[in-house]
């Protein structure tokens, strides 16, 4: 089979790309250039172009370079700037994941003859008998990223392979020192790929669109204060309030955002909690689940799963209290380690 690996420069997609060749496919590596901007996070750097160059000579395998950076920029970056400046909670990766490596790069793929992509994402695509494809967690829980790929339907699954989603971290690790690639023992990339850790998520934001003061009150509506960049905060953030508490004077979170009046309102933890979380548009990697399937949900890539249904009238409904989940956050459902689907939070 024709293979081309999506090579970010890392140590995962480097090593999907040599555990494809072993078993005797014909792959070809690709580096997407995605971001021009600063970046020194791991990820879209010059750097890691050479790397997956590098790799690929050591693999002894062809390696491309795709610019996409007009599509990242359009499909990525501006709603990342959107999202903040309209009170949702951005997910790059899961619009990278979208719009880039399962739908752009997969199609130019295609047009080059191959018969499937490959990527080093840490999750797994099965047959279930000759019926429909499943996308499951990877095998290792702290590195699994079936969260962030929710999004795939049976089109994409049918032409994707995830070659280390069997393998542990470690294990991951230990194939590559094995074959001597050069990325063995690179770290993984972190946060966002277009944000620097250097310059920070305020200063990008803050040269894109203008970030307001927030005025911070309790739920009894007294005003507590101000604090820096409406546009930076979300519900369900504890960090960076200070001094501020709850009417109770327990230890303060947002509750509520204003966006017309850039007004937070903070409370304590229990007045966070929420039985049911309103979605808006899902994607199923199949078929929508029925009422009463046995579920469980999560709310953040590496969250807690919570056991759940789901309720047609675009809901889910939770077994115990959670958290509120904030505006544009992916809400994913499960069952047992299988994705059934996934949207965000209304």
């Amino acid at each position: 089979m024709r293979v081309l690996v999506a090579m970010s420069g890392g140590v995962d997609s480097s090593v999907a790309a040599a555990l494809l060749q072993q078993q005797g496919h014909d792959v070809t590596g690709a580096t997407m250039k995605l971001w021009g901007g600063e970046s020194d996070t791991g990820c879209c750097s010059v750097a890691d172009v050479d790397d997956a160059r590098r790799v690929c000579q050591q693999l002894g395998i062809t390696h491309h370079v795709f610019n996409f950076s007009d599509e990242f920029e359009r499909h990525v970056v501006d709603p990342y700037v959107a999202d903040h400046a309209g009170g949702r909670t951005p997910n790059p990766c899961v619009e990278c994941n979208r719009h880039l490596k399962f739908d752009r790069f997969l199609e130019r793929a295609v047009q080059l003859g191959f018969d499937a992509v490959a990527t080093g994402h840490h999750a797994r695509v099965e047959l279930a008998g000759d019926r429909h494809w499943e996308l499951k967690r990877g095998a290792d829980p702290a590195k699994d990223q079936s969260y962030v790929l929710h999004m795939l339907g049976q089109p994409q699954l049918g032409r994707t392979m995830l070659p280390v989603g069997h393998l542990t971290k470690r294990d991951v690790r230990q194939v590559a020192a094995r074959l001597r690639l050069r990325t063995a023992a690179k770290a993984d990339s972190q946060d966002v790929c277009f944000i620097s850790r250097a310059s920070g998520r305020e200063a990008f934001l803050g040269a894109r669109i203008p970030l307001r003061e927030a005025k911070v009150s309790d739920l009894n509506g007294a005003v507590l204060g101000s604090l820096p960049g409406f546009e930076l905060l979300t519900v369900g953030q504890r960090r960076g309030l200070g001094s501020i508490r709850s009417a109770g004077g327990e230890r303060a979170y947002i509750v509520e955002r204003d966006q017309a009046t850039a007004t937070v309102t903070v409370g304590a933890l229990g007045d966070l909690l929420v039985q049911e979380i309103a979605v808006g548009a899902m994607s199923w990697v199949d078929a929508a689940p029925a009422v009463g399937d046995t579920l469980e949900v999560q709310m953040s890539a590496h969250g807690r799963p919570v056991a759940a249904s789901w309720d047609p009238a675009s809901r889910v409904v939770v077994a115990e209290p959670v958290r509120r989940v904030a505006p544009g956050q992916s809400v994913v459902l499960y069952r047992g380690d299988s994705v059934v689907g996934g949207g965000p939070a209304a």
